[in-house]
């Protein structure tokens, strides 16, 4: 769950006042080398390392998305605060060569973003980037060049508390994006709960994922409308790009925020055009959700393909590529501070293509250790050329990556 703007604000604020103590409270302590960089104390698979590449010393103020747009090149989504106009698009490379522990080198490509966070590369080759009212595109330029920022999506619904675009390319030149809902439960101002819901209302609603279909030499925006609603924040959002259930649409729903530890679950779905999933009238699978108790047929929506721990928060969804380790799993930034969110998980496909069983944790036991790490953070990864994960830590302010350890001797 996000910070107030306004807190968010003032815990920056005390971190640059104060940076012995508040900003080495963020901070990692490097445990030794996990290749060339510095290793950290989280939790991997054996034969497996977690190293740091950048944090706040390279710049990185909220990093929620990361990329690689062309070989060896890293793009970097920063939010900067839950303050309009306050991100970046940032570019990450790694030297080749220099003093262990290596450090990432990262560059300004534009600023004054307003709360971005979908990244993603489109299918004429560029570079699409969600801003929080807008989703713009641009061809990647040769290292060093300046972006030709094209606005193909403007004035989207950028208030209230899920203001983030997410996007997710599918064949045939189909875009999907979020628009999350204004609020967490439909309450009002008078804490009452309406049927039907506001955000639900009219040809274009809120808590919904968007479908845009690009076509033509330019790939120009040929249509914009919902494809599926009742979705709270579709921040979590991927498009299957092979196997037998190739080009299917997947989102990781943040479910109504309960104060109980374990209700109620998140959800996994498999979305369908035009159906409906539930929220704010029922969470888990199928169930109605509190203040509406008897006052709409949850048997009416889509029960999710799978429920995951309450608060687990998911973040980012992407497929793992084909030739990488990761090759046959969905993997999920889960970013959440109770128990069971702060790790990466990945999820194996089963015959039918879609994600089943039981998570395998990437990164995990990634609980706040005095001294040695804060509480993990991920809201961002994606599979690099080589086939290494890599991570983004907002709240943390890191680039992480995940190697091959050194044998012992």
């Amino acid at each position: 769950m996000a910070l107030h703007p306004l807190l968010s604000a003032a815990v920056v604020l005390a971190a640059a006042l104060l940076p012995g103590t508040a900003a080495q409270a963020r901070g990692y302590t490097p445990q030794g080398r996990c290749g060339d960089h510095a290793r950290l104390d989280i939790a991997s698979p054996t034969g497996t390392c977690v190293a740091l590449l950048a944090d706040e010393a390279e710049g990185l103020r909220m990093p929620r998305r990361i990329l690689e747009v062309a070989p060896g090149r890293y793009w970097i989504v920063d939010m900067g605060s839950w303050d309009a106009d306050r991100g970046r698009l940032l570019e990450m490379t790694l030297p080749a060569d220099g003093p262990a522990p290596r450090r990432a080198k990262i560059a300004v490509l534009a600023d004054k973003l307003d709360r971005p966070l979908g990244l993603a590369i489109g299918p004429d080759g560029k570079a699409y980037v969600g801003e929080a009212g807008r989703i713009w595109r641009t061809p990647v330029p040769a290292a060093g060049g300046a972006l030709q920022r094209e606005v193909l999506i403007d004035k989207l619904p950028h208030d209230g508390a899920h203001p983030l675009k997410e996007i997710a390319f599918g064949p045939g030149g189909r875009m999907f994006v979020n628009v999350g809902s204004s609020s967490d439960a439909c309450r009002d101002d008078r804490q009452q709960q309406p049927v039907p819901c506001p955000d639900l209302a009219g040809a274009t609603p809120r808590a919904a994922v968007y479908e845009a279909v690009l076509a033509g030499p330019q790939w120009a925006l040929q249509s914009f409308k919902p494809f599926a609603t009742g979705l709270r924040n579709s921040v979590a959002l991927a498009v299957l790009a092979d196997g037998p259930a190739k080009g299917t649409v997947l989102q990781g729903e943040n479910s109504i925020d309960y104060t109980d530890v374990g209700s109620p679950p998140e959800e996994l779905n498999v979305l369908q055009a035009g159906k409906h999933y539930g929220w704010p009238y029922c969470v888990a699978d199928r169930q109605p959700a509190r203040g509406y108790e008897k006052r709409f047929d949850c048997a009416a929506t889509v029960a999710p393909r799978m429920l995951w721990p309450a608060h687990a928060a998911p973040l980012q969804m992407v497929a793992g590529p084909a030739g990488s380790r990761f090759a046959g799993q969905v993997l999920v930034a889960w970013h959440g501070y109770k128990p069971a969110g702060h790790r990466v998980v990945g999820y194996a496909r089963d015959a039918q293509g879609l994600p089943a069983g039981q998570p395998v944790e990437w990164l995990g036991g990634w609980d706040a250790k005095p001294g040695v790490r804060p509480l993990g953070k991920p809201t961002g990864l994606t599979v690099d050329r080589q086939g290494r994960l890599l991570v983004v830590e907002d709240l943390n302010r890191t680039v992480l990556m995940l190697l091959p350890s050194a044998p012992k001797k």
